[in-house]
């Protein structure tokens, strides 16, 4: 039996499978060993009755993820497997090679994730090469849940929202000014908060708000991280993951025009593709 797991910063979405077919396939809370430690996800693995039930028949583990860029957080999710699934072989890598597995398979390409979060890599056909991006929900997330979330809470915080739009947020949410700086700044993990806003933002992508809205973080997004790609590497294809990828592609596929870019496949959830490109090796 093989796991198969994709893992954003707010959910991680579980595959099992014996012979090519699905034993078991679940969400959990995301597991990001930027965010959380050994303990947490040992925790939190302890509390999930299906994983609990087949983890001494699970043999190999493959963990793709948000946060998992180095060796060293890497590490942290190898430890806590290890200790629960006793008998399985545990890989974890980067959710950038999970997307250029689910969306290119072994062919090169550039892959891009607009999710909870955003980032960009070069794939060869093999692995993601290094780059500078990546630096996470403070310092980067350009045009992903985690951004838009920031920006539709400082424009209602500062008035900026236009009236009829600014009543469907209260109505929805009912925020208090109090409240949303405290999860901000209080909560251990605000991008839990800061991306909740998704499917707010996807009832409402006709409003004009909106779509300057996601115009905006796509533009910054692809001027900072595809555009310098694609001048290094001019005829390759773009490929999307992720759920702002997947509710905006029309955005997507309109600005990638503009730039003279050729989009590829824009898939939601990866884990489908990663579990059949490690059930065919297996």
């Amino acid at each position: 039996m093989i796991a198969v797991i994709y893992s954003g910063s707010r959910n991680a979405d579980w595959k099992l499978s014996d012979r090519g077919q699905i034993v078991s396939e679940f969400r959990m809370p995301g597991i990001n060993p930027f965010l959380y430690d050994e303990k947490f996800i040992s925790n939190l693995l302890n509390k999930k009755n299906e994983l609990i039930t087949y983890a001494e028949e699970i043999k190999r583990i493959y963990f793709y993820g948000a946060g998992a860029t180095s060796k060293d957080r890497q590490q942290i999710i190898v430890n806590a497997f290890n200790k629960f699934f006793r008998y399985a072989k545990v890989t974890v890598g980067h959710d950038l090679t999970a997307s250029a597995i689910a969306t290119c398979g072994d062919q090169p390409a550039i892959v891009g994730i607009l999710g909870s979060g955003s980032n960009a890599a070069y794939f060869n056909g093999k692995k993601i090469k290094e780059n500078n991006f990546g630096m996470g929900y403070i310092l980067a997330d350009e045009g992903s849940a985690n951004w838009l979330g920031r920006r539709l809470l400082k424009d209602y915080l500062t008035g900026l929202l236009p009236e009829k739009f600014e009543q469907k947020f209260v109505q929805k949410f009912n925020p208090e000014r109090k409240q949303i700086l405290d999860k901000v700044y209080r909560n251990p993990q605000p991008i839990l908060f800061l991306t909740s806003f998704t499917d707010f933002l996807a009832e409402n992508r006709q409003e004009k708000y909106v779509d300057d809205l996601v115009k905006n973080g796509f533009k910054i997004f692809f001027e900072t991280y595809i555009l310098p790609l694609a001048e290094k590497h001019p005829d390759l294809p773009v490929h999307f993951t992720g759920a702002i990828a997947d509710i905006f592609q029309d955005t997507i596929k309109e600005m990638a025009d503009g730039y003279g870019i050729s989009v590829g496949n824009i898939i939601r959830k990866p884990i489908y593709n990663i579990l059949n490109y490690y059930t065919n090796k297996n």
